[in-house]
């Protein structure tokens, strides 16, 4: 059975409060593991997707029927962190066997009752009932309690991507972004340059180029329409088939991390220089 996952708002910058635990936050796919009556396991995105056929070794995990539990599916490099090109790769090709990792951080119902008006904490408290161990194919989110500052502190220096606060007595809020739940992106900025555009309103993207003219990715996030208008009233010096091409803007972006091609993953626009 689907249920749509509750969502997380961002804030900018974390916080310390004997009211929130703090997590963190896993570079993956999103992933609602369902067990129905029967012990027939279905897996699910987000969007609700089943994507059960692609996973066939998360099928036996020993779930009890009648349960849901909400979670990230990981693939960790070699030193132990997330790889969300590796999951990505995993989850778009039937060839590629990449072990995966289901980590549950919640769960939605048990014995085929809905337990979402149950605190957070207390939600907590029945995951470790279900999932007793960690293993290579599933684990539970470990958290701590306040100490956000901290955390995150701790995930910039090791390059990860976030954390995630949550109020302790936060109901699971099916299919709704709430407040209760806050994500802090661990950003990385870098001033780049906009040299061209695509040539179709609809599909709106910026080209990036590094400082040294290398490409840099396709920024389609957070320019404003004003940034647009100055980018599309700019002389164009040659177009292709999908691009028009500018003399170069400064500009600063900032994004989630570099891709293993070497390109800015997620660019969202700060500011012009």
């Amino acid at each position: 059975m689907f249920i749509s996952p509750m969502l997380l708002h961002k804030t900018d910058q974390p916080f310390d409060s004997v009211d929130y635990i703090t997590e963190l936050k896993l570079d993956g796919i999103r992933l609602i593991y369902s067990v129905d009556d029967a012990g027939k396991v279905r897996l699910y995105s987000r969007h609700k997707n089943e994507i059960t056929s692609k996973f066939p070794e998360l099928h036996n995990l020993y779930i009890p029927p009648g349960t849901v539990l909400d979670g990230e599916l990981i693939v960790s490099d070699e030193r132990g962190k997330p790889d969300f090109e590796a999951v990505m790769s995993r989850f778009m090709s039937s060839k590629d066997k990449t072990p995966v990792t289901f980590v549950a951080f919640d769960v939605i119902q048990r014995k085929g009752e809905k337990i979402t008006n149950m605190p957070l904490l207390e939600r907590k408290e029945v995951l470790a009932d279900i999932v007793t161990e960690d293993t290579s194919l599933i684990a539970k989110t470990q958290f701590i309690e306040g100490n956000g500052e901290a955390y995150f502190d701790a995930i910039k220096e090791q390059a990860l991507e976030g954390i995630v606060l949550k109020h302790k007595n936060s109901r699971y809020e099916v299919g709704k972004r709430s407040n209760s739940w806050l994500k802090v992106i661990n950003y990385q900025y870098l001033d780049v340059y906009v040299v061209g555009y695509r040539k179709k309103p609809k599909d709106f993207g910026l080209l990036l180029a590094f400082e040294d003219g290398r490409y840099a990715g396709v920024m389609e996030l957070g320019v404003p329409v004003l940034v647009r208008t100055q980018v599309y009233a700019k002389p164009v010096i040659r177009e292709e088939k999908d691009f028009k091409f500018i003399e170069p803007m400064g500009c600063r972006v900032k994004y989630r991390n570099l891709t293993k091609e070497g390109l800015l993953r997620l660019p969202s626009f700060v500011e012009l220089i």
